[in-house]
């Protein structure tokens, strides 16, 4: 949702180390997964320790040599200089050491990294966008394979937030005009902070620059004092709370220029995100293409609570490009200026926030990182939801029930539930009018990635297209009895009104009864000591003056038989690509050839997201084994399973591999007309079964009704020969 307003960004505050976690499904034996592991505090114990070690082995080093100088100056026996120079040697090799466990953790992430998107480019994922001119940053073209995963994810989405909670799903345009975004403060408020180099006018993120700057100091200089090191874990944890003029001091005390040229830097300006357009050939009607989903809704609250039978709880949906026009993107689909969003704003009654399917979930335990063990200094732990919110560290259950769920789709997706993890905002992330804000953060090479945010936003985004347009956003709830209520109200004297704003009179009258309670007492006062005020009507974009004898204001006892609120929003919004590119990498992994000669590349998976269900080989380029693919084929394509067929020459072991690559689940073999193998991609095992029953067992497999393991007990198994793999 509206990031830059109601929170900063998270920061990468984590040390990376080596190890390397086995994958969940069956692998060989021989297989190498490539993965890496984060710590979820701020600055990994061990790397701690280890900066402590170096410091300690530094000093003994240098002991050492003042010892070997002293021998030699003294013209010591050679054996007894021979013996010191030795253990000199071994206190620089264990010095050595240290310095290599460091150092390793973030070549390791880079080197992973770079296996895992040169594989995604090569097998057409994703790629730059207008590659033959060079390509512009920030923007990628999704391939085949990558259509076909984001069309999963999405379609999942749908299927287990949409259609679970009966959701209402809009799809509005992306360009917008400005009066919107200006209700919701985008126009004046969703800024970075920018710096130019002051030679050549090169843009970047001043708060990158400066992160850039910390984390590779920690990283990499291996020298740092510890409380040098304390006071760049600070800068990094106060990052997003920097004004303008702190991150210049910043950023010229530590004497960081630009990257590329070394030259000085301007001091930091703030760039507003979005990309500007004009609606209509006059230029007249301005226009911002859409940094969000959500106002799209938001605006069309009035409408979807009538269509809703005017009945709360309810929640409406929507998925669509978004832009936000980024100073320097970076980290691959991480950070780009085009992306989909697929967001939720559920309205709910801000005196009851209960939620009748919190107890599906309740019982769900996951990495949770609450402000306070942040605050702490201590790491994520894992914490029963229920625990989470009877305890009031979760606002509330629609706020805990819709964490639940997230954890769920996310985690069937293929993510890994040990690398993801619910990160609460600190108070000064939260904006004055939020309950409460979790991140769903993923665990990647870049670090911990924000890639869902649920937040409770209070009732502040449909007041304030309320304010702005001056159309009530509001719900009723009907009382069994009548109540008899102290009320303010505000009679509007219209023959005074038409005979002073015409034509304008309706609008003025709707903002006048739209007025809030304290600002509709502001007024009684001025109009009582002044006989007139100024008045801002938003839908004429003017002030007009309004005069005593144009309306009254006073407070009156009425029955009334409804009450009338503004609801409150509990939104979930999910960052499609970079969901994806975290699966891309979680899934990720390499096994030897049969040969052993070289490693291969595999995506594991799920069937539920993979780009191609199945392929289908024929052994050998045999016209009656095609025969029997081709009907294969067929039948697949009947029961809606995605496949495709081989028939190129290519050795079955390649062709296995090629389809490894991409994440093929199953593999049909045909090497008779009357039974066929089917392969599973990460066991590798086999089982033959009868021609027609093949499509029918790979449908159960991938649509969940049944398991692979169940499949392996049933059917005879396959022995799979040197040349199949």
């Amino acid at each position: 949702m509206l990031k830059h307003l109601v929170r900063v960004r998270a920061i990468a505050k984590t040390a990376i180390s080596s190890s390397f976690p086995k994958p969940k499904n069956k692998i060989s034996c021989h297989s190498i997964p490539l993965t890496f592991a984060i710590s979820s505090s701020p600055m990994a114990a061990t790397d701690e320790s280890l900066r402590k070690s170096l410091a300690e082995k530094h000093a003994a080093v240098e002991a050492q040599g003042n010892a070997v100088r002293a021998l030699k100056a003294a013209k010591a026996a050679k054996p007894e200089i021979d013996a010191a120079i030795e253990a000199l040697n071994a206190l620089k090799l264990e010095k050595s050491s240290i310095e290599h466990s460091l150092l390793g953790g973030s070549d390791s992430r880079e080197a992973f990294r770079q296996s895992v998107v040169n594989t995604l480019e090569r097998r057409l994922f994703y790629i730059p966008s207008f590659k033959i001119y060079r390509g512009v940053a920030g923007l990628f073209d999704y391939g085949p394979p990558g259509c076909s995963v984001k069309s999963n994810v999405l379609s999942f989405w749908r299927q287990h937030f949409v259609l679970e909670e009966n959701m209402l799903e809009v799809d509005c345009p992306c360009v917008t005009p400005e009066i919107v975004l200006k209700a919701s403060g985008h126009v004046d408020k969703f800024t970075d902070l920018m710096v130019k180099d002051e030679k050549t006018g090169t843009c970047y993120r001043a708060d990158h620059l400066l992160k850039d700057f910390c984390n590779d100091k920690l990283q990499r200089d291996l020298a740092l004092s510890s409380d040098k090191v304390a006071e760049l874990k600070h800068v990094l944890a106060m990052l997003d709370d920097f004004s303008a003029e702190e991150l210049g001091a910043k950023i010229k005390d530590y004497g960081i220029v630009s990257p590329e040229t070394k030259n000085s830097l301007s001091d930091p300006y703030p760039f507003n995100l979005m990309f500007q357009t004009s609606i209509g050939p006059s230029g007249f009607s301005p226009g911002f293409m859409r940094p969000e989903t959500a106002q799209g809704i938001f605006v069309n609250f009035k409408d979807l609570y009538y269509y809703n039978g005017n009945k709360l709880p309810f929640a409406a949906a929507q998925i669509g490009q978004a832009f936000r026009n980024e100073i320097s993107p970076r980290q691959g689909l991480l950070r780009v200026r085009e992306f989909t969003l697929a967001e939720i704003e559920h309205f709910v009654d801000p005196l009851d926030k209960s939620h009748p399917k919190y107890p599906e979930v309740a019982d769900l335990e996951f990495l949770m990182f609450p402000r306070e063990e942040q605050m702490s200094g201590q790491s994520a732990k894992r914490i029963p939801l229920r625990d989470a919110v009877s305890k009031g560290i979760v606002n509330n259950e629609t706020l805990g029930y819709f964490i639940g769920r997230v954890y769920l789709f996310l985690t069937r997706l293929g993510i890994d539930k040990d690398r993801l993890r619910f990160r609460q905002h600190l108070a000064n992330e939260m904006a004055h009018y939020a309950a409460d804000c979790w991140d769903a953060e993923i665990e990647c090479s870049y670090g911990w990635i924000e890639c869902v945010g649920i937040a409770d936003r209070s009732a502040y985004d449909l007041r304030a297209h309320s304010d702005k347009s001056g159309v009530p956003l509001v719900a009723h709830e009907k009382f069994a009895e009548p109540k008899e209520v102290e009320k303010l109200v505000i009679t509007p004297v219209k023959k005074e009104l038409g005979l002073a704003f015409k034509g304008n009179q309706r609008m003025v009258v709707e903002a006048l009864e739209a007025m809030p309670e304290k600002e509709a007492l502001d007024m009684k006062a001025a109009l009582e000591s002044k006989g007139e005020v100024e008045f801002q009507v938003c839908t004429l974009g003017k002030n007009v003056t309004i005069k005593k004898s144009m309306l009254t204001i006073q407070k009156e006892i009425k029955k009334e038989h409804q009450r009338v609120f503004t609801p409150s929003v509990i939104e979930p919004s999910f960052g499609i690509g970079r969901i994806i590119y975290c699966l891309f990498e979680h899934t990720f992994y390499t096994r030897p050839s049969k040969a052993g000669d070289e490693q291969l590349n595999v995506f594991r998976f799920p069937s539920l997201v993979a780009p191609i269900k199945c392929t289908v080989f024929p052994l050998v380029q045999n016209q009656k084994y095609e025969e029997v693919a081709k009907l294969i084929s067929k039948s697949l394509t009947a029961v809606g399973i995605s496949h495709k067929i081989d028939t190129t020459g290519t050795s079955i072991g390649k062709r296995y591999a090629r389809t490894d690559e991409l994440g093929v689940p199953f593999a049909i073999t045909v090497d008779s007309t009357s039974s066929v193998t089917i392969r599973e991609r990460d066991s590798k095992d086999q089982v033959r079964v009868d021609v027609d029953k093949a499509a029918s067992v790979v449908r159960e497999v991938t649509e969940g009704q049944r398991t692979w393991e169940d499949v392996w007990s049933t059917f005879p198994h396959h022995s799979s020969t040197s040349a199949d793999e």
